[in-house]
């Protein structure tokens, strides 16, 4: 079967990749200094002697000297430079003969500092050298490099090149073995079954790592059975993840019954049931709401002598808190320490949902009365979990009187507990309470761990208390708590969303320098700081260094620099990266969709982005209600608003919230097409689906009043938010003060004014040169006059540009008394009046 499907595969494929593939041994296409066609095919068995080839010398040099001392020297990188492809791979197999790690060294110092791109040759030689030397992450890395290159269809081609001119290397099993591995790896699934079939015709043993990973891949369809049997033919020893990974494509491909029959059926044997394998089946069935099966399989797991872990536990509490049962949630949870597993953040964070789910948290004191009802008392379990329920909706004050309670009861927090209350306190900008927290914690005997210091670190970098972070950054180090990327990720965090890029850089680079950084989340954090201040050439810099460090991107580093070049107006660029993603074995996300939707809705066109829409449901991408609220956008933006009102009911159906922004956008293009009614109506809607509007809204609201000229009801609206303690900012203010001046109700733009004053808003001189701009506009000299003298009276100077204005318009109402007592104000204040203005 998997013949038959290999042929069909690369049936067409090998007819247009077989004169690339006689290429490769006829002649080098590349230099290290420019192109060079014409080089001759020289076999590398023995050397050219003659006096102009520089090979022998080089070789003899890095044999005697040693590398250093060889690149040291005065004239070494210009002869190095000068060198051929060519020349470059003969250097490298004699080299990878008499020392694998000059070798090595050699291959990756051209690469790194030279720029210089390596024949597939020469990469296939440093992979065998690799190999030899049981290096098998670098040898993974050196051929993903080359599959990143070649592409999807190079596998005819590759293999072509191993067997004529590989064959009798050493650790050739190997090589051809991770190539396979790493074409699974990144997705390139019908080429790793063509390695693998060209290595049994070979009689080259397939590892079970390698196995594995392509039956991973295949999962989801009806040759992983095929490609199963294979590996039982094979004789290949299979490990636990074998048969995890097996039962897992089942439970992908909705096959629970067949799942559990191939659980029976190992069970007894060498790599039988497996915890790993038992999670799998209770969580799909979990998912399809069948809580009751999961639990009688969580009793088989224990029948068959399996230790339960963490995971097992949450998903079977989640499945419980889905069902509604949270009481046997809570027993679960109870029952975990007794099995010598600790209930960690994800099992409070699950808990604290389920309540959330059932009518709010405060559905968690019935089941602290039915506790009390029984003789058992509310537990350190049960009161974490409210803790982080309260956290959890926003509601910090109610965790901190839960505290409270605890302590007069005896209990004593622990430290999931105490982090909670950090986080929440730190979100809310209450960081000086939260450093108390920490002290509290220490006072207690309690030990504040990585997380603790990673939160409050990250807090403070928020609050521009960068001096403070480093600090407790020290602190935490002299108590020997290893700081790992989350803890140095706070404050590059911190660092860049205050757009202190430069100290943030200056602090990577030291991480770089103590060999701190071994992940792709702090290249993350940095890329993301550039793209976010518009430096896109900083960003693709770091991806490079990420890359040449041989450090695997993520797809957030993919979709930092699609947003980075979307941005910039580069959709082009971002689309090329598309192709990056998947050689690395990615997969393009919800993220990545929306932003490319995004960019499309910018320019407007509209039917590329419903065509990204149709892809990702295609694909079974989840759109997220941001990806609705982009399409949203676009359709506002060609004005088919029933079409954007229809998508967002269409949101409820399938289960996607919409958000205040998914509003704002439909609201705000009803009032600029004074449509005042549909706008009001989908307030309500907001209303109805609980959803509380934001400043952002009422501010659309009231400047759509304001622009179709209904001040009256702008007033109102006004003045009800006030009397129902509704939060407004200044601009809500500033647009109606504005609409006043312009039909000349100074009177109301004033009180509206004071009233803006009173609420504690901070006032520019701005705002004040704005009100008297449109009375002067309108020759309302007196009203103008008021509000300047306000503004004397309230400690503000004038500037330039506003007395300039009511110069003007004192000399065209003939206020010549006014044009000299403000002349007067201007030189009193080291203002200069414009000559013509007063004379």
């Amino acid at each position: 079967m998997l013949k038959k499907w290999i042929l069909l595969n690369f049936r067409k494929k090998r007819q247009l990749l077989s004169p690339f593939s006689s290429s490769i041994f006829s002649k080098p296409s590349v230099s290290a200094a420019k192109l060079s066609s014409d080089e001759p095919t020289i076999s590398f068995d023995s050397v050219d002697q003659t006096p102009a080839d520089p090979v022998p010398e080089i070789i003899a040099n890095l044999r005697n000297l040693g590398f250093k001392k060889f690149i040291d020297g005065d004239d070494s990188k210009n002869l190095i430079l000068r060198l051929s492809e060519f020349q470059v791979d003969r250097i490298i197999d004699c080299l990878r003969v008499e020392s694998l790690d000059l070798a090595v060294t050699f291959f990756d110092w051209l690469k790194i500092h030279c720029g210089f791109k390596h024949s597939l040759f020469a990469s296939f030689v440093i992979a065998h050298v690799l190999a030899a030397k049981r290096s098998f992450k670098e040898l993974r890395l050196v051929l993903e490099q080359i599959l990143q290159e070649q592409g999807s269809g190079s596998a005819p081609s590759l293999c072509e090149l191993l067997l004529h001119s590989f064959r009798g290397f050493e650790s050739n099993r190997e090589v051809w073995d991770m190539l396979a591995f790493v074409y699974s790896r990144t997705g390139m699934v019908h080429d790793a079954v063509f390695v693998i079939a060209k290595m049994k015709e070979l009689d080259l043993k397939v590892s079970i790592q390698t196995y594995n990973s392509l039956l991973y891949n295949l999962r989801h369809t009806d040759i992983m059975w095929d490609l199963y049997d294979d590996i039982k033919v094979s004789e290949t020893p299979r490990n636990v993840y074998t048969n995890s990974i097996v039962i897992d494509g089942l439970c992908q491909q909705s096959r629970l019954q067949d799942a559990i029959l191939f659980l029976q059926e190992t069970a007894g044997k060498e790599f039988g049931p497996s915890v790993v394998s038992l999670n799998a089946i209770m969580s799909r069935y979990c998912k399809l709401g069948f809580a009751e099966v999961a639990k009688g399989l969580f009793c088989l797991m224990l029948k068959y002598g399996l230790h339960p872990d963490a995971f097992s536990y949450n998903i079977l509490i989640h499945g419980l808190c889905i069902a509604g049962s949270m009481e046997e949630a809570l027993e679960f949870t109870n029952d975990m320490g007794r099995h010598g597993v600790e209930p960690d953040a994800i099992t409070y964070s699950i808990l604290a949902k389920g309540f959330h789910l059932l009518s709010q948290i405060s559905g968690a004191w019935k089941v602290i009365q039915k506790l009390l009802i029984k003789g058992s008392d509310p537990d350190i379990v049960t009161y974490t979990v409210l803790i982080c329920g309260y956290c959890q909706i926003g509601n910090v004050e109610e965790g901190l009187k839960l505290r409270e309670v605890m302590l007069s009861q005896g209990f004593k927090l622990n430290v999931i507990a105490y982090s909670v209350l950090l986080s929440s306190m730190c979100k809310s900008g209450r960081i000086d309470e939260a450093l108390g927290l920490l002290y509290e914690m220490e006072a207690v005997g309690l030990k504040p761990d990585l997380v603790t210091y990673s939160i409050l670190i990250r807090g403070l970098c928020k609050q521009d208390k960068v001096h403070k972070a480093i600090q407790l950054y020290n602190e935490m180090c002299s108590k020997r708590i290893s700081p790992n990327s989350f803890a140095h990720g706070a404050i590059l965090l911190g660092l860049c969303e205050k757009e202190m890029i430069t100290e943030a850089r200056m602090y990577f680079y030291s991480l770089i320098m103590s060999n701190c950084i071994q992940d792709v989340v702090l290249y993350n954090i940095m890329i993301d700081g550039y793209v976010k201040l518009g430096n896109i050439g900083e960003a693709v810099q770091l991806y490079r260094q990420l890359i040449e460090k041989r450090i695997s991107p993520s797809i957030v580093t993919f979709n930092s620099l699609i947003y980075g070049f979307c941005k910039n107006g580069k959709v082009a660029d971002a689309r090329r990266l598309l192709d990056t993603i998947k050689l690395h074995g990615l997969e393009p996300s919800a993220v990545t969709y929306t932003t490319f939707m995004n960019a499309y809705c910018e320019e407007g066109n509209i039917q590329r982005l419903l065509a990204l829409l149709q892809e990702m449901e295609t694909k079974a991408i989840g759109p997220t209600h941001v990806t609705y609220t982009v399409v949203i956008k676009g359709l506002c933006k060609q004005w088919k608003l029933q079409e954007a009102v229809q998508l967002l009911e269409d949101m409820y159906v399938i289960g996607v919230t919409p958000d205040q922004i998914t509003y704002n956008t439909i609201i705000r293009s009803f009032c600029k097409c004074k449509d005042l009614r549909k706008a009001f109506h989908l307030l309500n809607q907001m209303w109805l689906h609980n959803l509380e509007p934001t400043s952002a809204t009422y501010n659309i609201l009231i400047d759509g009043l304001c622009v179709n000229g209904d001040l009256k009801n702008a007033d109102c609206l006004l003045v009800s938010l006030q009397e129902h303690n509704i939060s407004l900012t200044k601009v809500a203010y500033t647009t109606i003060i504005k609409a006043h001046c312009a039909k000349g109700d100074v009177h109301k733009a004033m009180t509206f004014f004071c009233q803006m004053v009173e609420k504690g808003f901070e006032i520019s001189i701005r705002d004040y040169s704005s009100v008297i701009n449109r009375l002067c506009k309108r020759c309302l000299i007196t009203e103008a006059k008021s509000f300047f003298c306000m503004m004397l009276s309230n400690g503000f100077p004038p500037d330039q540009e506003i007395c300039e204005v009511m110069l003007i318009a004192f000399h065209q109402g003939g206020d010549l008394g006014s044009v000299f007592e403000l002349a007067a104000v201007m030189i009193k204040s080291g203002l200069l009046p414009d000559k013509f203005l007063i004379n």
